[in-house]
């Protein structure tokens, strides 16, 4: 997991080769202004989903996982609490991994929360169980996904 600034997003191109294209389009793009819905940027290799949410309380926070896409999620109005873990400490599954939508949900309890400002991003890769959409009113964000 990181959490950083969008303004250091440089700092990241050396992770993986499709960051350096999150990037550029977070400094080229007019971001508030992109409709809610899924945006390709390369297919599904690299695409965005805008979202509007209403955020629940920190009691509410569901770990999920990936394992085909990294996610950068990046708050663009509002703030947002991410319930995070070491997805290898996570012991309850909630089902099976659903290949399609490529996410497993776990019960277990988040280790620790961090909160995403305005203008801030974070990245989760596969090894990182996150609960997104935790906090009190509202959130946009872009979530990037970025295929490992």
């Amino acid at each position: 997991m990181i959490l950083d600034s969008i303004d250091n997003g440089a700092r990241y191109y050396a992770l993986h080769p499709r960051l350096s294209r999150v990037f550029d389009f977070l400094r080229t793009a007019d971001i508030k202004a992109l409709e809610p819905g899924r945006h390709d940027i390369d297919g599904d290799n690299l695409f965005v989903n805008v979202s509007e949410l209403e955020l629940r309380p920190l009691e509410a926070a569901h770990l999920e996982a990936h394992n085909r896409y990294i996610d950068v999620q990046v708050v663009i109005e509002g703030e947002e609490i991410f319930g995070w873990s070491e997805r290898k400490e996570c012991t309850t599954p909630e089902g099976e991994f659903d290949a399609e939508r490529d996410i497993i949900f776990y019960g277990d309890v988040p280790q620790t929360f961090y909160t995403v400002r305005e203008g801030q991003f974070t990245i989760l890769y596969p090894e990182d169980a996150h609960a997104p959409m935790l906090g009190d009113g509202n959130v946009k964000k872009l979530i990037f996904k970025v295929l490992i």
